[in-house]
């Protein structure tokens, strides 16, 4: 990612520095934690479906056994968290004013094994060094 510039927490549309601060480090950790979540749903999400379609485990299959009724479940799961994840990102890429591509990448996180883990701390070194640059270390 490049590196954009910091804005101040007047350009943002809040005039105390203090409470931009807080907002945007509270939308940071709301960030990280489904960030968090959400991998770990799409990495058991990738594991069901190896079991449904590779190794077509009892349970897990698609022609009619009643008991894949957990594939689904977890297919939902993983559906409704990833939702959630996108309500966060935006909140997180709103509150910070980044690029749309930023945004997009963030999105594609959710839907790409192993890419929320690696992108979480990307945007979190990111996102801490641009709120602690508006607004000092105390916010």
């Amino acid at each position: 990612m490049t590196t954009e510039p910091t804005s101040t927490p007047t350009e943002v549309g809040t005039s105390d520095a203090t409470t931009w601060g807080r907002k945007a480090r509270g939308s940071l950790r709301r960030y990280r934690v489904m960030a968090w979540i959400t991998g770990v749903m799409l990495l058991i999400l990738c594991v069901e479906m190896l079991f449904k379609y590779v190794l077509k485990l009892p349970g897990f299959n698609v022609e009619g056994d009643p008991r894949h009724e957990a594939a689904r479940i977890i297919a939902m799961v993983h559906g409704w968290v990833y939702v959630v994840y996108l309500v966060t990102a935006f909140d997180l890429w709103s509150t910070l004013r980044w690029r749309l591509r930023r945004f997009l990448a963030m999105a594609a996180a959710g839907v790409v094994p192993v890419m929320s883990f690696v992108l979480e701390r990307r945007v979190h070194a990111d996102a801490d060094a641009r709120i602690t640059a508006a607004t000092g270390p105390q916010a």
